[in-house]
């Protein structure tokens, strides 16, 4: 006698789904996919370059040269709170750096992937997740070079960070940083799936959109020095408020307001609810369109 009747499935796989069903708890169930496309991430980048993980490290402290010679000693941009140039720009580059990645890559992560979406189930959020928390592996590689910098001008230069309390706050504007790409990629990409111009769009925009925020300069020169429109199109991006408290809390260098830190986590995790129903929306004919 058959018990096929009596079979439990541990898994349904239904044409029609609400676009508040985030299937959180298919993607815990596929937390070892996650694993590996992580994994996928570092070895695809790195396996045929000479220098491998140091590339983590080179490109923000050449960055961070450049910007200190340019912006700091020609530019003559004063940097506040007495911080040393480097670990300022350095701070503002590894931030952004960390958002731009998680930006452009769910950009295109439907065009990129096509191969494997449209072969076999699992829950396609894990895709986009999967970028965030791989480049949140080299921020944090990242973060250690900041950290060696700052210990050398503590030891050698004799710097004293103004470090406060508000130091607290640098996992949940971590979290920001990650949410808002995540957000304004997942809706790029829904986009891109017809519109293929926009990949290029993004990756120079992304470029631009950095002068509008406090990473080359300090929020108070913008607010002083700038012109009106200019100055509120800075102050009024997301990533100046995240830059500017990591600044503050862990230097004592940046500016602290709770108006924006509220405006900052509003805005954030309204991109990311609005990219997250545009994703599941999407996903789901993507495969005819891409």
């Amino acid at each position: 006698m058959s018990n096929s009747a009596n079979n439990e499935w541990d898994l349904i796989i239904e044409p029609q789904q609400s676009l508040f069903n985030l299937h959180l708890k298919d993607v815990w169930h596929y937390r070892d996919l996650l694993g590996l496309l992580v994994k996928r991430d570092f070895i695809s980048f790195y396996k045929q370059t000479i220098l491998g993980p140091l590339w983590f490290f080179l490109q923000p402290a050449i960055t961070t040269i450049v910007f200190t010679f340019i912006f700091g000693n020609l530019a003559g941009i004063k940097t506040p709170g007495g911080m040393p140039q480097p670990l300022f720009y350095m701070t503002g580059i590894i931030c952004w750096n960390y958002f731009s990645e998680c930006l452009t890559k769910t950009s295109s992560v439907f065009r990129d992937n096509s191969n494997i979406l449209g072969k076999v189930y699992f829950p396609r959020l894990i895709m986009p997740l999967s970028i965030v928390v791989s480049n949140l592996v080299k921020f944090g590689v990242q973060a250690l070079l900041l950290l060696f910098t700052f210990i050398y001008y503590a030891l050698f230069m004799n710097y004293v960070p103004g470090t406060n309390t508000y130091i607290l706050f640098v996992p949940v504007l971590i979290i920001f940083m990650a949410a808002l790409g995540l957000g304004l990629g997942m809706i790029i990409s829904s986009m891109t799936t017809k519109y293929r111009d926009l990949a290029f769009l993004v990756t120079f925009g992304v470029q631009l959109m950095m002068y509008a925020t406090t990473v080359i300069y300090p929020l108070s020169v913008a607010q002083q020095d700038f012109p009106p429109l200019v100055a509120n199109i800075i102050t009024y991006n997301p990533m100046t408020s995240v830059i500017e408290c990591i600044r503050f809390g862990v230097f004592g260098g940046g500016s602290f307001s709770w108006m924006m830190f509220i405006y900052t986590a509003g805005i954030t995790f309204s991109i990311l609810i609005a990219g997250i129903l545009v994703f599941n929306k999407v996903e789901k004919v993507f495969v005819d369109t891409v």
